[in-house]
């Protein structure tokens, strides 16, 4: 009965790999379909797969033999998802369906940080702190991590202090700044339990100290304890602490005061600085936040007492202009943009010049939240962005098309009912102010064969890790020593037992792995939160 059961699951794989995998997107004609479903009915009943067979047979009933009309590819993935979704746990046992948990609660999880060379423990505190409602990234790479900690921005980091390469008080000396500046807490883990070293962590700016080997109990309820504190001074604080702007918080509270003390329109402004990240990688962190601090006190010198400026994060600040439509709005930040961009930035021995864009839109004193605002305006600072930076445009009504940050989304899977799914998992995560192009790869070779993945947009590679010809570790390691390390995002799926396959993920530059079974959803709040953090 096994051979059968294998072989129908297998003629499934076929049919779907000759729908959904062409070159070219092609329509399905309604008979396919129709023959399609009622063969696996009868068939997935004879010889007991009996879900796949009542799943079958209620697609099938909604399918009439007699329609005469096309699906396209996309609709009809959508429309069989719930099969092929019990096709692949029935036959591997690979991915969970169970939907327990509800998008709203794995998005709000918190991010923590774990940074320790000692891959076995960063395995185990992974799995046991993501069993307490945590999204947990575990970095071996020391100068990965610090790339890593202004990519993804998390609420809480664990470090070891002793590493092979590096002392973990060498690491926390780079990251101090930006943790003061953030507000990140960070709790320091070592076998050293003496009064110099914890001593030492304290003032060196951690905000715990945990000896190894510790209570696994009480470092949930330590690390816990951090990521409510850290909570409760986001929603008490309104400053910027960086760039002692106001914040995020700011920004809905004097919306919402402008939109019910004036009957005027005003105008909202999103300025990002030019090739940030470039400043970033070529001068180091202090000399980006050097730039963020000084362009928003020159902003903020400028504006008139009852216009504000707020860090909407990382590089982008909005501009709350009250009184002035969007085409003078255009005129003033393009005056501020002149004036900024004269400014000369002394890195060493080396002088620079920075810009940036900005895009506009006029508020209408009506019901839409703010963060349909904050859309258009998001919409216009792409079309700047598009039209070469170091310019100002506006979102009217007349404007037809959103302009939208390209990030590129590879699968390489061997199975073509895994790259069905996980492409439908990342097509929901589509966005208005970002697009993603997604393609799926059969295998290793297929993916370095084609010239998608050398492009300089941002990437997020979902691996799998057994694969024949080139599996997802071989893979891992050509990306990571051909092309730049901090523009792609890796993600491995593995169902490997060995914790040295992880180990080998986690050392040769993995940004994330979740092992089979997994859950679809958490799966999918995993990608939304790298991809928005690619933004």
């Amino acid at each position: 009965m096994e051979k059968y059961q294998k072989n129908l699951i297998e003629n499934i794989r076929k049919q779907i790999s000759s729908w959904f995998e062409t070159e070219k997107p092609q329509d399905i004609s309604n008979l396919e379909v129709y023959r399609f479903l009622h063969s696996i009915t009868g068939t997935a009943g004879t010889i007991g797969l009996n879900e796949i067979s009542d799943v079958a047979r209620y697609l099938f009933h909604q399918v009439k033999e007699e329609d005469d009309v096309l699906w396209a590819q996309k609709s009809l993935r959508d429309y069989l998802m719930p099969l092929l979704s019990l096709c692949n746990v029935e036959e591997t046992n690979e991915i969970s369906t169970d939907q327990t948990m509800t998008k709203s609660v794995l998005s709000s999880k918190p991010l923590v940080l774990l940074i320790d060379d000692d891959t076995t423990l960063l395995m185990f505190l992974k799995e046991e702190l993501e069993k307490h409602n945590m999204m947990v990234i575990a970095i071996s790479e020391l100068d990965r991590a610090i790339l890593s900690l202004y990519d993804l921005r998390p609420e809480c980091i664990v470090i070891d202090v002793y590493m092979k390469s590096k002392l973990g008080f060498d690491v926390l000396t780079h990251l101090k700044e930006t943790m003061h500046h953030q507000l990140i807490p960070v709790v320091m883990m070592s076998v050293d339990n003496s009064k110099e070293t914890r001593i030492k962590s304290f003032q060196m700016g951690a905000d715990d100290f945990v000896s190894k080997p510790f209570d696994l109990d009480e470092l949930i309820v330590r690390i816990n304890r951090q990521l409510e504190r850290k909570e409760l001074i986001d929603q008490l604080v309104l400053i910027d602490e960086l760039t002692r702007v106001h914040n995020r918080k700011y920004l809905l509270n004097i919306f919402e005061q402008l939109k019910n003390d004036t009957k005027d329109s005003f105008s909202l402004a999103i300025l990002d600085i030019d090739h940030f990240k470039k400043v970033n990688d070529t001068y180091g962190h202090p000399a980006g936040d050097e730039v963020l601090k000084s362009f928003a006190q020159f902003i903020k010198g400028k504006l008139k007492t009852y216009e504000s400026i707020i860090r909407l994060g990382g590089e982008e600040f909005v501009l709350l202009l009250p009184k002035t439509n969007s085409l003078n709005a255009k005129i003033y930040v393009e005056e501020l943009l002149k004036a900024f961009s004269q400014r000369i930035f002394n890195f060493g021995d080396e002088q620079l010049k920075v810009t940036f864009s900005g895009g506009i839109v006029e508020v209408i004193n009506n019901d839409k939240p703010l963060s349909e605002w904050l859309k258009k305006a998001d919409s216009a600072l792409y079309e700047a962005k598009s039209s070469g930076r170091n310019c100002v445009k506006i979102n009217n009504s007349e404007q037809k098309e959103l302009y939208k940050k390209l990030i590129r989304v590879g699968i390489v899977d061997d199975d073509p009912i895994i790259r069905t799914m996980l492409t439908e998992i990342v097509d929901k995560i589509q966005e208005e102010t970002i697009q993603l192009d997604i393609k799926s790869f059969k295998d290793g070779l297929e993916f370095f064969n084609s010239d998608w993945y050398v492009s300089d947009d941002p990437y997020v590679i979902i691996l799998d890790g057994i694969m024949p010809k080139m599996d997802g570790l071989e893979i891992l390691q050509k990306l990571r020593s051909e092309r730049k390390i901090d523009q792609y995002l890796v993600v491995m799926l593995t169902s490997r037992k060995s914790e040295n396959d992880i180990s080998r993920a986690l050392q040769l530059g993995a940004d994330d792995y979740m092992t089979k079974p997994f859950n679809l959803l958490e799966l999918e709040a995993r990608l939304k939160r790298l991809i928005q953090r690619l933004k």
